[in-house]
This record gives C-alpha cells, structure tokens and sequence, in this order.
C-alpha cells in the first residue's frame, strides 16, 4: 500500500476520532479524561508487547512485534512525548469549548505550518500540483475561521481559540519531529507506538496528579463515557497507518500530514450532525475547497 493511501485511511479514523474526543471531554473533566483515553491505548496495544515477549516469533508474523530500542532512541520517544501531551492538553480544554465543526478545521491549519518546517528543516519538495493543492486546503480551512465568527466567537478574545492555535503548533512540531524519528533516526515504527503510547500515559497520569488533584478536584466532576476508551483506540489506528506512512522511503511529511487533516470532512458531517452545531451549510463551502485541495494533492 502507498504512503498517500495509507495517509488517506490515517485520515479517516482521525476523523471519528475527533468526533468520540468531542464526546469526551464535553461537560467533563478535561485532564481526567485525556490520561483515560491514554490508559484506554495502552491496554489495547499491550498485548503486542506480550505476545513479543513470550512468543517473538508469533509476534513477527502477526506483524505486531516490539522490536527493542536504545536508551538513546528511548530518550527521543519521552521527547514526542512531551509534544503530544502539550498539544493534547491545550486542544482537549479547547474542544471542550468550542463547535468541533468549527474547532476541527482550526486545528487543521497544522499542515501549513508542518510544510514550511519540512521545506525548511528537511529540503522537501513538492510538485506543483501539490502545491496547488496545499494552497487551497489552506486556504478553506481560513475560510472555516471566519464562518466561526457568525457564532460569536471572536478569535483574538478567545482563550479557547488561543489554546487551540497553541495545541495546533505544537502538533505541527510534532509531526516534523515524528519525519525525524522514522525516517532519521529509523525507529521501528511498531516499537514507536507502543513506548509512546506509555509514556504518554505516564505524563498524562503525572499531569493529572499534578494540577488536576490539587487545583481541579471540585470544579468538573468526571464522568464515564465509552467514548473515552474509543478516544484511544481510534488514535491508535489512526497513528499505525500514519506512522508506516512515513517510515515509506520518500514519503512527503508536508502531504501526509496534510492529507491526515482531511478528517476534518468527517468530523463536520458526523460531529455536525451528532451535536446539532450551526452554520452547516455555510461551513459546507470551505468543506468543498478541502476536497478541492485533496483532489490536486493525490494527482
């Protein structure tokens, strides 16, 4: 399978994935449910790490073994880390705020920044048709940004917005850094997901003891929600597809990445019509320049 289908099929259980995230943490404890849903990927991915440890060789042709690390290669998984549990934690209170029709696209804008990191950090460079197609996705997710303000929602008084911008940099950091991991330092990508996924957990679950046990005790109380372990789940495979993406030999870390971001088709249908949000139709006309963007960025 090609690195732009497997970028595609990325894409799509990213979108239901946003969707269960907005199912989450709506009225609900942010930093509680952010280390369940961690929790909730790590048992579902742990018992590869089991089967690699008790039978290697089963574990190898089920394509699902742990292959071992350095302390070196370790050190840079705790860094990823880190990035994704600050992206995560600012998106999270954002989302919890915000339309996800209207949050989903912002957050989406992440590729315009992940492409000039690419250009510049790792000489990428794209077909003019990519190009083209870059530009237009870009631009109708701008165009998503001013159909927000039709619901009250100011951008530059938002604090919710902020923290939006701010979790959608960090997950462009990311995603430079995650070029670094598979295609420089050539983690094994099974490997990768695994001990990020733990220790993910593991700074959630300090961030949670942190703030959340001393300052947030009595403000939201949590609620159990089976979107929670969805949450996880559907990251996990979202982030499989995506990560084997970019361990392909000449795999784009500017066209994956923005192809990712196409979840934003289904977060608008199915997160539009499951929270009853407004402006659907208006939204619709940036949505048709995100497929518009898509069809040059695949030609």
């Amino acid at each position: 399978m090609t690195w732009l289908a497997l970028s595609l099929l990325s894409a799509f259980f990213l979108g239901f994935y946003d969707v269960a995230k907005k199912a989450a943490v709506d009225r609900n404890a942010v930093l509680l449910v952010l280390f369940a849903t961690g929790l909730s990927g790590l048992i579902f991915v742990a018992p590869a790490y089991v089967v690699t440890k008790i039978a290697p060789s089963l574990a190898a042709r089920l394509g699902v073994e742990i292959a071992s690390m350095s302390w070196h290669a370790h050190a840079l998984v705790v860094v990823k880390a880190a990035i994704v549990t600050t992206s995560w934690t600012l998106t999270f209170f954002a989302l919890r705020s915000l339309p996800i029709s209207l949050a989903s696209p912002v957050r989406a804008s992440a590729p315009m920044l992940t492409v000039l990191g690419a250009v510049f950090f790792f000489g990428e460079r794209l077909t003019v048709s990519q190009s083209f197609g870059i530009a237009i996705t870009i631009a109708a997710y701008i165009g998503f940004s001013f159909v927000g303000r039709q619901e009250g929602i100011v951008f530059e008084r938002s604090r919710a917005v902020w923290m939006l911008f701010a979790g959608t940099f960090f997950g462009a950091v990311s995603a430079l850094y995650d070029k670094h991991l598979m295609q420089v330092a050539h983690l094994p990508a099974m490997a990768m997901q695994f001990w990020f996924t733990a220790y993910n957990t593991m700074l959630q679950g300090g961030l949670v003891l942190w703030i959340w046990a001393k300052r947030n005790r009595d403000r939201t109380p949590f609620q159990w929600r089976w979107a929670i372990p969805a949450v996880g789940v559907l990251l996990l495979v979202a982030d499989a597809l995506y990560f084997r993406a970019l361990a392909i030999p000449g795999a784009l870390v500017g066209v994956v990445s923005t192809v990712r971001r196409s979840n934003v088709i289904i977060s608008f249908v199915v997160g539009g019509l499951a929270f009853h949000e407004r402006n659907r139709i208006r939204k619709a006309v940036p949505l048709a320049g995100v497929l518009v963007g898509l069809y040059f960025l695949l030609r």
